[in-house]
């Protein structure tokens, strides 16, 4: 068993590709859960949210998984995004980071991975 309790990965992006495209999100997280080898709980909630401030609009994402959540924010006007993933099942961060690329091709992604303990 593990000393630690959860894993988290936090990701900031900048200047990604399309960010306000909610099929694009829906698809990109259905495939993170899929690599990551973790199980959805329903579907993903993914909504248009502060239509109005041009600096903040853009969809916000929140899947449930069995061992806790991926939750995201993507803005439309410069592409920037930002995801979190918290699990107490271990998960490769590299992968996360791949799929990142492959749905969105950021610009740059900076990361923190946080080992959260009991």
């Amino acid at each position: 068993m593990s000393e630690y309790w959860g894993y988290h990965l936090i990701l900031d992006c900048k200047s990604g590709n399309n960010v306000d495209d909610k099929q694009n999100i829906k698809k990109f997280v259905k495939e993170l859960v899929k690599k990551i080898n973790m199980v959805s709980v329903g579907d993903p909630v993914i909504e248009y949210l502060a239509p109005n401030d041009i600096n903040k609009a853009g969809f916000s994402l929140v899947q449930l998984i069995e061992t806790s959540s991926i939750v995201g924010h993507f803005v439309d006007k410069n592409g920037d995004f930002y995801l979190d993933i918290f699990s107490c099942k271990e998960f490769e961060k590299d992968i996360v980071i791949e799929c990142v690329k492959q749905y969105f091709s950021p610009f740059s992604v900076k990361e923190k991975y946080l080992l959260r303990q009991s």
